[in-house]
């Protein structure tokens, strides 16, 4: 398999790995050049007899650090959904489907980013993570790690470019500020007021003096996000709209993020929530795979 083919599994071998020299290898060849030339000046059976031997475990390692990798298979995991400004995860998962455990297998992404070294039993499939910054909404694209070797000696490195075509989709950051859900119950076509009361979920509000302990929104403060309390309605029907026309913010982004926070505060709340995102509109749901369509639409918006 060439090593440009975007796959969703590689199959290392001898024909797509790559080996070089590393300094250490060099400075074992000036060793044996070195060996030699004293060997040649004072015509030394025993140094001649050592350059030899040493020459020998240099190319024989050649052999040694290919097949540390030869036989290997690749193959991109999962990656899950972050928020902006956190840690996307691209997750690889290396097989080794031999009997032969593989030592000091070394994977990350170039010579400026720490290396993950791993020993990969045999039989064993062993999954990796490399963390990516996400630094804006969307899909990251993940760069091409490496995976390599310089088992045994340290001579050779021999590695392959592993490009799985790995990506990540960012949702927008949830808006720190306070901004409490819709108060009004709206239909597509119509939107009515809801009534403060005890019964259904309403929105959030900072926190003031004598609000039931029972109504802090804890989640919220333990982020850091400050202190918060639920606020509720007496409507029997908990159904909203979450608008983007209705976000107010000075740009687009503080909006994106104002509706991502209220996409969370609606769910964690159980409160069945339309959505409305230029022309999309999603029929009120709640649950998982309904907050899911929601911030992939802000994502990719």
């Amino acid at each position: 398999m060439s090593s440009t083919a975007v796959a969703k599994s590689i199959a290392l071998n001898y024909r797509n790995i790559y080996i070089l020299p590393t300094r250490r290898g060099l400075g074992f060849v000036m060793l044996i050049a070195l060996l030699l030339l004293i060997a040649f000046i004072y015509n030394n059976n025993l140094v001649y007899l050592l350059s030899f031997l040493l020459a020998s475990l240099f190319f024989i390692t050649i052999l040694h650090t290919v097949k540390s990798l030869q036989g290997l298979v690749v193959s991109k995991g999962h990656n899950a959904p972050v928020y902006v400004g956190e840690f996307a995860a691209s997750k690889i998962i290396i097989n080794n489907p031999t009997s032969v455990t593989r030592y000091s297998v070394q994977v990350g992404l170039d010579k400026h980013t720490p290396l993950q070294t791993v020993d990969i039993s045999a039989q064993q499939k062993l999954p990796l993570s490399l963390a990516y910054k996400a630094d804006k909404r969307g899909w990251l694209v993940m760069a091409s790690p490496a995976i390599s070797s310089c088992y045994p000696f340290g001579l050779f490195r021999a590695w392959q470019r592993l490009n799985l075509d790995s990506k990540a989709l960012i949702y927008p950051r949830p808006s720190m500020q306070d901004c409490p859900l819709p108060e009004h119950n709206q239909g597509q076509d119509q939107q009515g007021n809801a009534q403060k009361g005890q019964d259904d979920f309403y929105g959030l509000q900072s926190y003031q003096t004598g609000d039931s302990i029972r109504h802090i929104h804890w989640r919220a403060f333990a982020k850091g996000q400050g202190l918060y309390t639920r606020q509720y309605n007496g409507a029997q029907s908990s159904e909203i709209w979450l608008d983007y026309e209705q976000a107010m913010a000075g740009n687009q982004e503080e909006r994106l993020s104002i509706m991502c926070r209220w996409v969370l505060d609606a769910d964690e709340a159980g409160v069945a929530y339309g959505f409305k995102l230029a022309g999309l509109i999603l029929e009120p749901n709640y649950g998982v795979a309904h907050s899911k369509k929601c911030l992939e639409a802000l994502a990719l918006f």
